[in-house]
């Protein structure tokens, strides 16, 4: 029986670049060209994981600026500019609702430092109060490490299997199923088809 559930934020709770073209479109909207984007990627995976453990995302601009000869307004913030391309996802707003109605329910996403606060700001988390909060730029691990399931279990003190987590991320599924964790791949592409399914699966594990 499930007795705690976890919720990725990036494209299930909240919709973000996951299953649209929004990161190219912010790449052109910043200068990077279609020539650029395989070295950008590259540069962008190599910092990111940086970023999830605690690097202010906007100390990447003056790199960004040298390397790939960007000119950014003065006032530019590559966290404002983020956050301002992402939207609910309402479809997921009752499904939440109805999960906490039975049991407890928190957050575990890899997040940029500042960047949930200014989400939870812009009012497009949903108005709801989360038990546990396990942000990876304020505790120093981030997903698939094993660290992260192993700190999250214990912010809640409950068996493995009687946790679902919902990601939009196979690798960080198979992590946490790996850990013994039941697990919900989360299609970002259908946000109220995967929606529904994820409370259907919650539903079946919830009364097994």
């Amino acid at each position: 029986m499930i007795s705690f559930v976890y919720f990725d934020v990036g494209g299930v709770v909240v919709s973000d670049f996951s299953g649209t073209n929004k990161w190219v479109l912010m790449k052109r909207d910043i200068g990077i060209t279609p020539e650029n984007d395989k070295e950008f990627d590259q540069f962008w995976d190599k910092y990111e994981k940086d970023v999830h453990v605690g690097r202010d995302v906007d100390t990447l601009i003056p790199l960004i600026t040298e390397k790939f000869h960007v000119d950014f307004p003065a006032d530019y913030s590559l966290l404002a500019d983020f956050v301002n391309r992402f939207e609910p996802n309402k479809p997921i707003w009752p499904i939440i609702d109805k999960i906490k109605q039975d049991c407890r329910i928190g957050l575990l996403t890899n997040m940029y430092p500042r960047m949930l606060s200014v989400m939870i700001k812009k009012e497009i988390m949903p108005p709801i109060s989360w038990d546990v909060i396990i942000d990876s730029s304020t505790e120093g691990c981030q997903k698939p490490d094993s660290d992260i399931f192993q700190l999250a279990e214990q912010k809640i003190n409950i068996q493995k299997d009687n946790i679902l987590f919902a990601d939009n991320t196979i690798e960080n599924v198979n992590a946490a199923k790996d850990f013994g964790w039941q697990t919900f791949l989360y299609d970002s592409a259908n946000h109220k088809n995967s929606s529904n399914d994820l409370l259907n699966y919650y539903n079946t594990l919830f009364l097994d």
